[in-house]
């Protein structure tokens, strides 16, 4: 029996009738003759690695009254046909009827009865090229309380074979369940844990005084403080930059916004999704960065600025202000004791909307992160996982849920997340099936209505945009924007900026 950490419980807390907060992968694979049925072979797959797979075998126990945090227990109950599930678009079989039905098995709650995943095997895709192999996807949806992005590709590469037609691993399926704990059982360790809290509150609190302290000496917060201090106008704003003298010449870093500018997407989420998915040619994306001097994240965060930019101008309703995103930030080492849980926080950049130019825009991206980096090492984000479980679960459920009811009427503390994660180098198999691509599906909540997402897979960069139905119910002309933005970029380069 495990218990789940406070930023796991955070994304159970938050839930509610419209937002969902699973993270889905969505593998596209070439199915090389008749032979191969992918239902079948799929649930094989899983059988015979479900002992590997420990996200997937284990189902919450809540504590009474909310007084602790939930644990994890091997399922007693655990049946693999509840979670593989099939399915099938209709002909001809394109990817955009592949996206519609993407975003309509995504738009449903984990069902908290058993282990919080299922898996759909989607089958009736056409050829991605006339004259290809015939394709099938698969839709694995995971709940973000059990993984986050990092965790979900390394158990991506438990799930498939990097090698075609492998043999099963030793022990397949071969695993131990555990029997439900007591009530007392779980009240009595929620006592100690509250004992406990107080302390564990001290210790996060002097780890916080030394971010804050280095974070004193850091220029790029110090311009922050100054903003804020500018904004604030008052007794308040004058300390926070006490004893500083300041060049009105000088060239300031490019912070995000205090207070992020209104978009079509910042607004209360229905429980309707949109889902669109575009790939560019990875070898090109960072031939692109190398030419000018940027990295890949620089890259991506350029490409969905200008997305947006080209989108909201057609629209009408580009603002004048730079739109700001979320970025997460993995803060795995690689030496976890638990992988299976949530090691992430997030720094917020400023987005290139309001730059002219693919090249400017770039560059300006490129300032953004490299502040973001700046101001995140420096202020106590990385302690986001543990500070998210000093307070008592129930009260911290409360708030939770009272700050999302107020982010959906106050300004949008960001407008949009921009996430990249790396994900394998080398092809992946499932028995003689080629993966093809691996294209992530995020979550929405309130008040943001807008999630992309990137994934590197061996030679491309699949890109995945969630958004509310309701909201941007025209998502595949912001997906078209993306790529749009890409193709003059790469141009633009070429020709020397």
């Amino acid at each position: 029996m495990k218990q789940l950490s406070g930023l796991d419980s955070a994304f159970l807390d938050l839930e509610d009738d419209h937002q969902f907060l699973h993270v889905s992968q969505l593998l596209i694979l070439e199915r090389p003759d008749a032979d191969l049925e992918p239902y079948p072979a799929w649930r094989r797959q899983l059988a015979d690695r479900i002992h590997q797979l420990e996200p997937l075998r284990r189902r919450l126990v809540q504590v009474p009254f909310g007084l602790d945090h939930p644990y994890w227990i091997a399922d007693p109950d655990f049946d693999l046909d509840f979670h593989v599930r099939h399915s099938a678009v209709p002909p001809p079989g394109t990817d955009d009827q592949l996206d519609e039905l993407v975003a309509r098995l995504v738009a449903a709650p984990m069902d908290r009865e058993h282990p919080l995943w299922v898996s759909h095997v989607i089958e009736g895709l056409a050829p991605e090229e006339e004259g290809g192999a015939d394709r099938f996807a698969i839709l694995t949806m995971i709940h973000h309380s059990t993984i986050d992005g990092a965790a979900g590709a390394d158990l991506l590469a438990l799930m498939l074979d990097d090698v075609p037609d492998a043999e099963p691993p030793g022990h397949a399926g071969e695993w131990t369940s555990e029997a439900p704990p007591s009530t007392a059982g779980v009240l009595a360790r929620a006592a100690a844990n509250g004992v406990r809290r107080p302390a564990r509150g001290l210790l996060l609190a002097a780890r916080a005084g030394q971010s804050m302290a280095r974070a004193s000496r850091n220029p790029a917060v110090i311009d922050l403080a100054d903003r804020v201090r500018g904004s604030l106008r008052g007794p308040l704003g004058s300390v926070l930059n006490v004893g500083r003298e300041r060049d009105p010449d000088q060239d300031l870093p490019r912070l995000p916004p205090l207070v992020t500018p209104p978009t079509p997407f910042n607004a209360p989420v229905s429980r309707y999704r949109r889902f669109a998915h575009r790939a560019l040619p990875l070898a090109e994306v960072k031939a692109v960065g190398k030419e000018a001097g940027a990295t890949i994240n620089d890259v991506v965060v350029a490409l969905c600025g200008g997305g947006l930019r080209r989108w909201l101008l057609e629209r009408g309703e580009l603002p004048d202000q730079p739109l700001t995103a979320m970025i997460p930030v993995s803060l795995r080492e690689g030496d976890e004791d638990e992988p299976w849980t949530n090691r992430v926080s997030a720094t917020v950049a400023a987005l290139p909307t309001d730059v002219d130019g693919p090249v400017a825009r770039l560059r300006a991206a490129h300032d953004a992160l490299r502040v973001a980096k700046q101001v995140f090492a420096a202020m106590p984000g990385q302690l986001t996982p543990d500070a998210a479980g000093l307070g008592v679960p129930a009260t911290v459920t409360a708030v939770s849920r009272a700050l999302t009811r107020w982010g959906s009427v106050a300004p949008a503390p960001f407008n949009t997340v921009v996430s990249n994660v790396p994900g394998p180098r080398e092809p992946l198999y499932l028995g003689s099936a080629t993966m093809t691509h691996y294209i992530p599906v995020s979550a929405i909540a309130d008040p943001v209505g807008l999630n992309i997402t990137v994934q590197s897979y061996v030679d491309q960069l699949d890109i995945g945009l969630l958004a509310c139905a309701e909201l941007v119910p025209d998502l595949h002309d912001l997906a078209d924007a993306v790529v749009t933005e890409f193709d003059e970029l790469r141009a633009a380069v070429r020709d020397g900026g």
